[in-house]
């Protein structure tokens, strides 16, 4: 054999050994781009949502900010900040802005301690608590339209349910929808949700470890310090959840329009000035005077403003809110 040959013959392992590395390389890739394309063919719907459902309508309602357009009339003008100058000047929109914060600071309280009062009641081992459960969740699947609906027809002035149960007692019916009732009866509507709230704050008892109840108990510390000192501080996540989606939905909020004597988008002139919130200034300027552009800065500057709120928020209570699992830790 020549010593071509031998050379050739020897070659042949790292040669094959060659060809398996790359063949499991080559294997790998294939694997990988189908991960990959299987990653964006089911995450493509809501990539195809998100642009053209959200990033789109914002940044067009970002252009019509910039301009005068009213909705119907092609005779618009760009005027490129004038419409938040004249924002900034808006007593009007001051009002509202400080009437939707008040009602925030009132509401979102309000909610979370009602909905975590009813969690720990319907935690507790009663009879028939599964029944209880699904009779104060019920109404906060009731859709805000129906919800308004309801609420509208039990506190009309003329043939209001809560009027006719007033004249048993000999009192005089009260104008419940309007001033100065009319935010009674949008925090009563807060609390008819409270439900929503409760199932977060059960699902965040019951994940709660008993054995830590227990050694409190064992302790000496009474039922109040045990919720006090054990249940607040592990529940604190999901109270900071439901603080920070409950002021999000709280100056989003669009009840009073429900609530106003007048069907919408009209209505919108008839809403008592206590509930006029910041919303309603956005829908009047939309819908009563025709005014886009200045309403689409009115939205862009709460969008802005939530940002900020949210985000202060985690600030303030990022050393008062305890995770099991450290949220900043890195996998």
């Amino acid at each position: 054999m020549t010593a071509d040959q031998l050379a050739t013959v020897a070659g042949r392992p790292g040669h094959a050994r060659g060809a398996d590395r790359a063949q499991t390389a080559r294997r790998r890739t294939s694997v990988a781009t189908r991960q990959h394309r299987a990653f964006y063919m089911f995450t493509a719907p809501w990539i195809a949502g998100f642009l053209l459902l959200t990033i789109g309508p914002m940044a067009f309602a970002l252009w019509l900010s910039l301009t005068t357009f009213d909705g119907i009339s092609p005779n618009w003008h760009w005027i490129g900040l004038a419409n938040y100058r004249e924002l900034l000047s808006d007593s009007v929109t001051w009002g509202a802005l400080g009437r939707t914060g008040l009602f925030a600071v009132t509401s979102v309280p309000l909610s979370i301690v009602a909905g975590l009062a009813l969690a720990v009641l319907v935690n507790r081992p009663i009879k028939a608590r599964g029944i209880f459960r699904t009779l104060l969740y019920l109404p906060a699947v009731v859709p805000p339209v129906g919800a308004g609906l309801i609420f509208k027809q039990l506190f009309d002035t003329n043939s209001g349910a809560t009027n006719g149960v007033l004249d048993i007692f000999g009192i005089n019916a009260v104008a419940w929808l309007s001033d100065p009732y009319a935010r009674y009866v949008l925090l009563m509507t807060v609390l008819w949700g409270a439900g929503n709230v409760m199932i977060i704050s059960l699902a965040g008892l019951q994940d709660i470890p008993r054995e830590l109840h227990e050694a409190a108990r064992v302790d000496g510390a009474s039922a109040w310090r045990t919720f006090r000192s054990v249940t607040v501080p592990l529940l604190s996540p999901v109270l900071l959840f439901q603080a920070v989606t409950g002021v999000i939905a709280s100056v989003q909020t669009v009840m009073p329009l429900l609530l106003a004597s007048q069907p919408p988008p009209g209505g919108v002139t008839s809403v008592p000035q206590s509930n006029y919130l910041y919303m309603m200034h956005v829908f009047a300027e939309y819908f009563a005077y025709g005014r886009f552009g200045y309403a689409s800065a009115l939205l862009w500057v709460l969008f802005v403003l939530i940002l900020i709120v949210t985000g202060l928020i985690f600030k303030t209570t990022s050393g008062v809110v305890f995770y099991n699992v450290d949220p900043e830790a890195k996998k």
